[in-house]
C-alpha cells in the first residue's frame, strides 16, 4: 500500500490479489505493492496483518502471548474468491481488490469489509473500514466514557493523564484496542494490534461504515468468532492472557488518601478501623512518604523507621503498598538516578541527551521501560521496599505523565530491541513499568503473590496488575461513569478494576458516601481514596449513619469473600470480569443498552446491582427474564421494570433464580479466620446452574503446583437437588460444616444428604443488619417476615460427592 509523492495525502486502499500461497497456520496473499498474511490461530481466532513490500517490520507484541495452535483448515479457491475455513468460522477473501468477509460455517455474515475502502492507507495511518450491519451494536473498547452501546460515536487511544476528568472525556489514561460487536444474534471481536495512537470510530458522522485507525504502524487486526460475548471474552483472554490469582487480602477494604502522613497518622487510622469494628486490610501511602518526592526513599523525618511501621500495622492485620512513579529527580548523589545514568538506562532524545520532565520531584528522567535490562534493574530496586516491609505497589503517573502534558514524540525508546519513538511506545510504557514492577514483587518475595495496582495500561496489562479509573471527582454523575468504565474493562479482559470511592476530588456528601460504599462493597477493587485538603474519604468521616452503613456492606463483602474469591477464581481460568455488564448475559436485549439501565451489571454470576444516584428517592431498574429476588427480604421480585423506593441502608440488590452464594462468617481482616462453617445459599429458579467453589491459602503460589481446594457445586432445579463434587486438590478447606440456607422454596417439607434424613431448621435471616430507627425492617410487611423465614440444614464438608435433595 505504497503511496506515490504526488497522492501521499489520498486513500488508497488494498489492491488486487496477483498470487497467494498456503502455509502451515494459513495463507500469505501479494499485490503490487504489498504483503498480506493471514493466519488461523485457533478456529475462532484469525489474523490479519497487511505489510508493504518494503517494510521490515519485527513482528512483535507486548499484547499477544499466544502462538498459532496449527488448526485444521481448508483453502479453496474460485476466479473471484479465495476461503479458508475452520470448524468454527468461514473466511472469504475478495481477489480484486481485496476485502475480507467473516461468515458463519451456515453462511451468515459476520463481519464484512467496506466493498469500496477496505484496508486504506494515507500517508503513514492505516485504517480498515467494516461495513456497519443492520442494528450493529459495538461494546467494550477498554476504560472509555460514554454510553455501553458505541454505536454514534468515536473513540482515541492515547493514555492521557486527566485530573478531575470530564464524565465524557476521551481518551483517558488506558488504552485497549478491542471491540466486541454485536447484530442479528451474532457476535464477535477485533483487536487491532497496533500501539501507536489509534482511532474507532462506530458510525459517527456517517452511516455507512465503522472504522478503526493509527496514525502510523502496521494494520495488524485479529478477528474473534464466538457463539456468546462470553466466549469472545474468553477467545481474546486466551490470546492476551489473564489475571494470575490475587492474594486474598486485596480482596478487601484498601484505604487510601493523598497523603496519610507522618507515620503516626498512618497507625492512627488503622487503630481507628480496629476500634470502630469496620473491616479493612490495606492502607496505602501516597507521594508524601518519599523523601522529596523521589522514589525508592522514605522521608527521614515523617517516616523515620518504616519498618516498625509496617510491623505495627501488620500486627494489625494491615498491608502497606506504596505509590512508585516513573519520574527520577534529576540529582546527583541520588542512587537511582546516578545509576540510571550511568547504565544509560533512561529515556533519551535522538542525540543521545536524556530527556527531562518536570513531575512531582521536579525535573525528572524517566526509564525506558520497553528495554528488558531497565525492566530487571528496576525490578531489582523493589528489594529496598520489601526490606522495609511493605507489601505491594500502586504505579502511578506512567501513561507517562509530565507538567504540561506534552511529551516530545521525537524520544527513542529501545522497544525490546527495536528503536522507535514516544509515539509507538507512549501506549505501552505504563504496562511495562507494572511488568517490572509485578516482577520485582515476584523476585523479592518468591513464596508469595504480588499486588500491583497501575493506572495506565495497554491489550494484555491484566497479566500484571489490577487497574483503577483514575483521578475522578466527588459526584453522581462520576459515581455512575466509575461504573461503566470498570464494566468496559470487564468486557475488554480486565477483570480486577475499580475507582476512588468517595470521589478523589471535591468532597462527597455523607449520603453520596455511604451510597458509593455500598457500590464499592460490589466491586472488584474496593479502594477509597481521597485528595490532599479534602476531607478524609474514612467511612467514619461522614457522621454515624453513613459510618454505620459503610461498617454493614464492608462487613457484608467479608462474608461474601468465599463467593468473590470464587469468583476471581472463575476469572483466571476464562478471563470473565468480575463485575459483569448485563451485555454479556443479555446481549440481544435492547433494554439493557438504555441509559437508564446501561449502568446495571452482574457482580459474580448471583447478585444484580443498580446503580443510582444519591438524590433520589425512587428508581427504575430493570430485571431480566427469570427469577428474582430482593437480597435483603428474600421477597420474589417480577422480571421486568420495576419502580423501587430507595433507602441506602436497604440498598437495592436482587439476587438471580437459581443463584449459589457462598459466604462466610464476619471477619475484621483477611488475617482473621472466620468460624469452621460455610453458609452456602440456594436460591430457587428455572434454571440449572453452578459455582466453581474455589479456596486455597490465598497467599502463596503453591496454589500453582495443586495445593487448592476447588470443587463444582451443582443445583437441579427440575429435581431439587445440590450436588457437591469430589473435592480437587491437596489443600483443605477452612470450612468443617457446611450451613444450607435455601431460598425461595417455600415451605421445605424433609431434606436428605447422601439419601439420609435429615434435621430441618428456620431462621429470620438477615444479610445486612438494621442501622437505625429509619431502616424499612422496621416496617416490613408480613409477608416479607415469612419470606425471610428460610430453611437450613447443616452437615459436614467431607471431600466427597455430596447430593442434598429437598
Amino acid at each position: 500500500m505504497s503511496v506515490s509523492k504526488n497522492s501521499r495525502h489520498l486513500n488508497k486502499s488494498l489492491g488486487a490479489c496477483i498470487r497467494f500461497t498456503q502455509s502451515e497456520t494459513g495463507i500469505n496473499l501479494e499485490t503490487d505493492d504489498c504483503q498480506v498474511a493471514v493466519t488461523v490461530y485457533t478456529p475462532e481466532i484469525i489474523r490479519v496483518r497487511i505489510l508493504t513490500k518494503n517494510d521490515s517490520a519485527r513482528d512483535h507484541s507486548y499484547a499477544v502471548i499466544r502462538q498459532p495452535q496449527h488448526s485444521k483448515f481448508t483453502v479453496a479457491e474460485t476466479k473471484t474468491h479465495i476461503t479458508v475455513k475452520t470448524d468454527a468460522v468461514k473466511l472469504q477473501i475478495a481477489k480484486a481488490p481485496i476485502r475480507f468477509s467473516f461468515y458463519t460455517l451456515t453462511g451468515e455474515l459476520i463481519n464484512a469489509d467496506d466493498a469500496s475502502f477496505g484496508s486504506s492507507v494515507m500517508g503513514t495511518e492505516v485504517t480498515t473500514y467494516k461495513a456497519l450491519q443492520k442494528d450493529e451494536r459495538f461494546i467494550g473498547l477498554g476504560e472509555k466514557t460514554g454510553n455501553l452501546d458505541r454505536r454514534g460515536s468515536a473513540h482515541t487511544n492515547w493514555n492521557t493523564d486527566k485530573f478531575g476528568y470530564a464524565v465524557d472525556a476521551d481518551p483517558l489514561y488506558m488504552s485497549i484496542p478491542f471491540y466486541i460487536g454485536l447484530h442479528n444474534n451474532l457476535t464477535y471481536g477485533i483487536f487491532f494490534d497496533n500501539t501507536f495512537k489509534t482511532k474507532f470510530n462506530f458510525g459517527a458522522s456517517n452511516n455507512r461504515f465503522s472504522f478503526f485507525s493509527a496514525e502510523d504502524g502496521e494494520m495488524n487486526y485479529y478477528f474473534i468468532y464466538g457463539k456468546q460475548v462470553k466466549e469472545v471474552i474468553e477467545h481474546y483472554t486466551r490470546l492476551t492472557g489473564r489475571m494470575e490469582m490475587p492474594p486474598l487480602w486485596s480482596l478487601g477494604l484498601q484505604q487510601c488518601r493523598y497523603s496519610y502522613y507522618p507515620d503516626t497518622e498512618v497507625l492512627n487510622v488503622a487503630r481507628t478501623f480496629r476500634e470502630k469494628k469496620i473491616p479493612a486490610d490495606v492502607i496505602y501511602l501516597d507521594i508524601h512518604y518519599m523523601d522529596n518526592y523521589k522514589v525508592f526513599t522514605f522521608d527521614p523525618e515523617k517516616f523515620s523507621n518504616p519498618k516498625q511501621m509496617t510491623d505495627e500495622l501488620r500486627e494489625n492485620g494491615f498491608k502497606t503498598i506504596v505509590i512508585l512513579d516513573p519520574g527520577i529527580k534529576v540529582e546527583k548523589g541520588y542512587k537511582i538516578y546516578d545509576e540510571g545514568v550511568s547504565k544509560n538506562y533512561f529515556v533519551k532524545y535522538p542525540d543521545g541527551e536524556n530527556y527531562s520532565g518536570e513531575v512531582w520531584p521536579g525535573w525528572s528522567h524517566f526509564p525506558d521501560f520497553t528495554n528488558p535490562e531497565v525492566r530487571s534493574w528496576w525490578a531489582e530496586k523493589i528489594k529496598f521496599y520489601e526490606e522495609n516491609g511493605i507489601d505491594g505497589f500502586w504505579n502511578d503517573m506512567n501513561e507517562p505523565a509530565a507538567w504540561g502534558q506534552s511529551l516530545p514524540d521525537l524520544m527513542e525508546f529501545d522497544f525490546d530491541g527495536q528503536t522507535t519513538t514516544h509515539k509507538q511506545a507512549h501506549n505501552v510504557f505504563g504496562m511495562q513499568m507494572a511488568r517490572s514492577t509485578q516482577q520485582g514483587a515476584k523476585q523479592t518475595r518468591k513464596d508469595l503473590r504480588p499486588f500491583t495496582l497501575n493506572r495506565a495500561g495497554y491489550s494484555g496489562i491484566q497479566r500484571f496488575t489490577a487497574s483503577w479509573t483514575g483521578d475522578n471527582i466527588a459526584s453522581d454523575e462520576h459515581m455512575l461513569c466509575g461504573i461503566r468504565l470498570v464494566n468496559s474493562l470487564g468486557l475488554s479482559g480486565v477483570a480486577f478494576a475499580g475507582y476512588d470511592v468517595g470521589g478523589f476530588a471535591n468532597e462527597a456528601s455523607p449520603g453520596l458516601f455511604a451510597k458509593w460504599i455500598v457500590l464499592g462493597a460490589f466491586s472488584p477493587l474496593f479502594r477509597c481514596h481521597s485528595m490532599i485538603n479534602s476531607k478524609s474519604a474514612e467511612p467514619w468521616a461522614f457522621g454515624e449513619e453513613a459510618e454505620e452503613i459503610s461498617r454493614n456492606y464492608i462487613g457484608l463483602r467479608y462474608r461474601l469473600l468465599p463467593y468473590i474469591y470464587s469468583t476471581f477464581f472463575e476469572s483466571t481460568q476464562n478471563g470473565m470480569p468480575v463485575a459483569r455488564s448485563l451485555a454479556i448475559q443479555h446481549a440481544f436485549d435492547a433494554k439493557v443498552y438504555e441509559p437508564r439501565y446501561q449502568n446495571q451489571y452482574y457482580f459474580g454470576h448471583a447478585f444484580l446491582i443498580p446503580p443510582i444516584e444519591s438524590n433520589k428517592e425512587f428508581a427504575k431498574v430493570y430485571l431480566p427474564e427469570g427469577n428474582w429476588y430482593d437480597l435483603h427480604t428474600g421477597a420474589r421480585i417480577k422480571a421486568g421494570e420495576q419502580i423501587i423506593e430507595l433507602r441506602v441502608e436497604r440498598y437495592p440488590i436482587f439476587v438471580k433464580g437459581s443463584s449459589i452464594i457462598s459466604m462466610q462468617s464476619l471477619v475484621q481482616s483477611t488475617v482473621e479466620q472466620p468460624a469452621d462453617t460455610l453458609d452456602l445459599h440456594v436460591y430457587h429458579g428455572e434454571e440449572e446452574n453452578s459455582l466453581l467453589y474455589y479456596e486455597d491459602d490465598g497467599l502463596t503460589n503453591e496454589h500453582e503446583t495443586g495445593n487448592f481446594y476447588k470443587r463444582l457445586i451443582s443445583y437441579s432445579a427440575k429435581e431439587n437437588e445440590l450436588h457437591l463434587a469430589k473435592k480437587e486438590g491437596s489443600f483443605y478447606s477452612k470450612f468443617k460444616k457446611v450451613k444450607l440456607y435455601l431460598h425461595g422454596f417455600g415451605k421445605v417439607g424433609s431434606v436428605k444428604i447422601n439419601n439420609a434424613a435429615t434435621k430441618l431448621h428456620t431462621e429470620d435471616y438477615q444479610f445486612i443488619q438494621p442501622v437505625s430507627s429509619f431502616d424499612p425492617f422496621y416496617k416490613a410487611s408480613s409477608e416479607d417476615m415469612i419470606e425471610r423465614k428460610v430453611p437450613f440444614t447443616i452437615f459436614e464438608n467431607t471431600d466427597h460427592d455430596i447430593t442434598i435433595t429437598w
